[in-house]
């Protein structure tokens, strides 16, 4: 069996309750690996959370360090001692270098979530080809990533395999959509739902730009805006007190839920309509795409990035134009929060494409298929055929 490990960025501890994204995936796939891979987890310490223990059968470990130096520099003296035939770095793909020059022997894996770290400031595209020729494996997380990377370092694409990222399908039914609006009051509204971090790239005042018309043709909608500017916190910032302001002419249309756990974020796709993720920026994957899906939501997103592997344009959702995204918002909006058999309809083909494609299971499969290729005396055999999204 492979002794494999993986290694968060540390920022935040795994498991992660209050954000995270990097940490989240980790959680939620590697502990699936483990009757074919010896995997350890390696992240941050955090209180309440011992600094050593298992996570549904992986190992974890989490290190004490002042800064971000120590805690690589821990973490690679514990490897030493427990030296893995595999290492994988989650999305720091500065620390392939350090790590392939100190542990030559073992498969040296980097998994990117995002293009945020192979840009400046974090790495300058001088330096990008060096990081990526050091990795015996580069993972990333759709399609569009891939291409991402490959247009950048050329050299690196026989080396890239997309593992998607899932979600857990069950935890978003078995709600009560008119319970969930009854309890708030919001039994005679048509809600649109954003759930994401308040910062401008998400895209949220393209929301409030759309409401004013969106109001006009839909006279009950109801925005409600989850999320904060920071992972775990109501904590305000400029671009924050923006969207107030923007608000404040319709209080009655757009409520603001600064903060919501991971553990209850299903209730609310459940009491939505629709879901809206008017994304500026091209995100790598955009996993809100899949939990919206996953209840049964039907998504009106912006066409960029990895959303248009997940969300099916006219199937599942709407794709729109970003470049005319204030009038798409109203239109596609406005049809599906006055049309409930192609809103429920869409809902059902969107929760069928999630339960097919984005599972936590699904994720591991497709690792597993990476190693397989790349190890091919793994004792796992050839790689699985496995359909694609």
């Amino acid at each position: 069996m492979v002794k494999a490990v993986f290694v968060t960025p540390g920022a935040y501890p795994v498991p992660s309750p209050n954000g995270g994204s990097v940490e989240r995936v980790v959680e939620k796939f590697v502990p699936l690996l483990t009757p074919y891979v010896e995997a350890s987890i390696y992240g941050r310490t955090a209180p309440r959370l011992p600094a050593r223990g298992y996570l549904s059968g992986a190992a974890c470990e989490r290190i004490p360090a002042k800064d971000k130096t120590e805690y690589w520099r821990r973490v690679a003296k514990r490897l030493a001692v427990r030296r893995p035939q595999l290492i994988e770095i989650e999305n720091r793909p500065r620390m392939v270098g350090t790590f392939r020059r100190r542990f030559p022997g073992a498969q040296i894996w980097l998994h990117l979530h995002s293009n945020t770290f192979i840009n400046k400031p974090y790495l300058s595209p001088k330096r990008l080809p060096a990081c990526l020729a050091a990795a015996d494996r580069i993972i990333v997380n759709s399609q569009y990533l891939k291409n991402y990377v490959t247009e950048r370092a050329p050299q690196a694409a026989h080396k890239i395999g997309v593992v998607y990222p899932g979600v857990d399908a069950e935890r978003f039914a078995g709600y009560s959509p008119e319970a969930e609006r009854a309890a708030r009051g919001w039994q005679n509204r048509r809600i649109v739902l954003f759930v994401g971090r308040l910062i401008p790239l998400k895209g949220v005042h393209l929301l409030l730009e759309a409401m004013p018309e969106l109001i006009r043709q839909v006279p009950d909608v109801l925005l409600v805006v989850v999320g904060g500017a920071f992972y775990g916190s109501g904590k305000s910032t400029a671009y924050v007190r923006r969207l107030h302001r923007m608000a404040r002419p319709l209080r009655k249309h757009v409520v603001f839920q600064p903060y919501v756990s991971h553990h209850d974020i299903p209730r609310w796709f459940a009491l939505a309509h629709v879901a809206a993720v008017p994304s500026v920026r091209r995100e790598a994957f955009g996993l809100v795409n899949a939990e919206a899906m996953a209840a049964g939501l039907p998504v009106v997103a912006n066409r960029v990035g990895g959303i248009a592997e997940i969300v099916q344009d006219g199937a599942t959702g709407f794709l729109i134009d970003p470049a005319n995204a204030r009038a798409e918002l109203v239109q596609r909006l406005s049809l599906l929060l006055l049309n409930e058999e192609l809103r429920l309809e869409m809902g059902r083909r969107g929760r069928e494409r999630v339960q097919a494609h984005f599972t936590w299971q699904r994720t591991a499969e497709r690792w597993l298929n990476e190693l397989r290729a790349t190890m091919p005396h793994s004792g796992l055999g050839p790689p699985l055929p496995l359909e694609g999204p």
